[in-house]
């Protein structure tokens, strides 16, 4: 039970952190002008690199046989990693 608890709020911690971080760029697009397109270039290059360590690291926990949740929670990872920087990156931005 301890162990289902704690994954369902790593799980909403994860969903509210990428709902403020969406809506901190939101607000930074619709401003306009050199930060809002920096931001939109930088959402870019992050979702593929993102997607390319998660790829990474799915494929190489398979291939050190590990079962398909473990290579998906090494997937995850990364992408955990990304959403909490850029969460505290505009979070300090803000302030």
């Amino acid at each position: 039970m301890d162990e289902f608890l704690g994954r369902w709020l790593e799980t909403v911690q994860f969903a509210c952190e990428v709902q403020s971080v969406i809506s901190m760029r939101l607000m930074r697009l619709t401003e306009g002008g050199p930060q809002a397109a920096a931001e939109a270039h930088q959402m870019v290059v992050e979702k593929l690199e993102a997607l390319a360590d998660a790829e990474v690291a799915m494929l190489r926990s398979l291939y050190d046989g590990e079962d398909l949740a473990v290579a998906t929670e090494r997937a995850y990872a990364p992408v955990r990693r990304r959403v909490q920087a850029n969460h505290d990156r505009l979070m300090k931005a803000k302030a």
